[in-house]
C-alpha cells in the first residue's frame, strides 16, 4: 500500500489515480474529507500534527510526501514525519522538495525544505527527491478574474521560468514509488519551455477564443495576495524568484524525459485539458 499526502491538489489527485492504475493499493491523505477513486482508502489528517498521519500509515510500503505551506513555518517539524513512517514500516519515500534548494539555497524556506531533504538520505528508507520548479496549475489563481472580468492579473509579466505541468509531477512521482531504478535519485523537473505570465494569459485566451487583458502587479500587491494563502518567507522567496531568474532557474531540466522517456508537457497542453476552469 502506498500513502499520498496532499491527495486532493494538482499533484497527488493525478498521482493517486496512477498508482490505482497501476494495481497499487492506495490511501489517500488531505486535511479535510474528500473524494477518491474507487478502491482508495482516504484518511483525513493535518501533517502539522504529526500523530494525525499514524493511522494513515498502517500497511504502508511507501509514503509520497507533499508538505504544505504550514511545514515551511518557523518551528515546524516535518523531518518528524520521516521518522514516524520509518517507525510505522514504511520503506520508500519520495519527497516533493522544490528547485530553490539549490537555486536560492539561503531563501528560509529553502532551508527548511533541504533539512527534510538531509532527514530523508539519513533516515536509512529508500527515496528520491523531486525539485520542481514553478508550477503550471498557479494559473488557477487567475481563473476566476479570467471569468468574471477577462483579465489576468500577475507581478513581473515578461520574466518567465520554465513551468512544469503537476501531471508529469505526479508521473515521475508514480515511477519513483514503484521502480527501484530510481532509488536515491534527485529530479530536477520542469517544462520544456521558458514561458512569461503574460505569454500565459495569451495562451488561456487562445484555448477561450476570446481576449483577456493583462494587469501587472507590483510586487508588494503580488505578497499581499500570496499571503493569504502561504507563510510571507515563502512568498518573498517565490517573488525572489520570478522577479529574476537566474541561469539555473531558467535552465530546461532533462529529468522529466530520463524518467518518463518523454518530453514534458508544454503550459499549452496544461491549459486544454483545464480551461473549464476559465470559463
Amino acid at each position: 500500500m502506498i500513502v499520498v499526502t496532499g491527495a486532493t491538489g494538482n499533484v497527488g489527485r493525478p498521482l493517486t489515480q496512477a498508482l490505482v492504475e497501476a494495481g497499487e493499493q492506495v490511501t489517500a491523505v488531505s486535511r479535510h474529507a474528500a473524494a477518491v477513486p474507487d478502491g482508495v482508502r482516504h484518511v483525513a489528517a493535518d501533517l502539522t500534527e504529526v500523530g494525525s498521519v499514524t493511522t494513515a500509515l498502517d500497511g504502508a510500503k511507501g509514503l509520497f510526501l507533499l508538505l504544505s505551506g504550514d511545514l515551511h513555518a518557523p518551528g515546524a517539524t516535518p523531518a518528524d514525519l520521516i521518522g514516524l513512517a520509518a517507525a510505522r514500516g514504511v520503506r520508500r519515500v519520495v519527497l516533493l522538495s522544490s528547485q530553490g534548494v539549490t537555486t536560492r539555497p539561503l531563501g528560509p524556506s529553502r532551508v527548511a525544505m533541504r533539512a527534510v531533504e538531509d532527514a530523508l538520505r539519513e533516515s536509512g528508507l529508500d527515496w528520491a527527491v523531486l525539485r520542481p520548479g514553478g508550477f503550471a496549475s498557479n494559473a488557477l489563481g487567475w481563473a476566476e478574474a479570467v471569468r468574471t472580468q477577462g483579465a489576468v492579473a500577475a507581478p513581473f509579466g515578461d520574466l518567465g521560468v520554465p513551468v512544469i505541468d503537476p501531471a508529469d509531477i505526479a508521473e515521475v512521482a508514480a515511477a519513483c514509488l514503484l521502480d527501484d531504478r530510481h532509488n536515491g535519485g534527485v529530479y530536477e523537473l520542469t517544462g520544456p519551455e521558458v514561458i512569461t505570465p503574460r505569454q500565459q494569459a495569451e495562451a488561456i485566451a487562445a484555448a477561450l477564443g476570446s481576449s483577456v487583458r493583462f494587469h501587472e502587479l507590483t510586487r508588494d500587491e503580488a505578497k499581499a495576495a500570496m499571503t493569504r494563502f502561504v507563510p510571507a518567507e515563502l512568498a518573498d522567496d517565490t517573488l525572489d524568484i520570478i522577479s529574476g531568474p537566474n541561469p539555473a532557474e531558467l535552465r530546461i531540466s532533462p529529468d522529466v524525459e530520463r524518467v518518463l522517456g518523454r518530453a514534458p508537457h508544454p503550459f499549452k497542453d496544461w491549459v486544454d485539458r483545464n480551461i473549464a476552469a476559465f470559463r
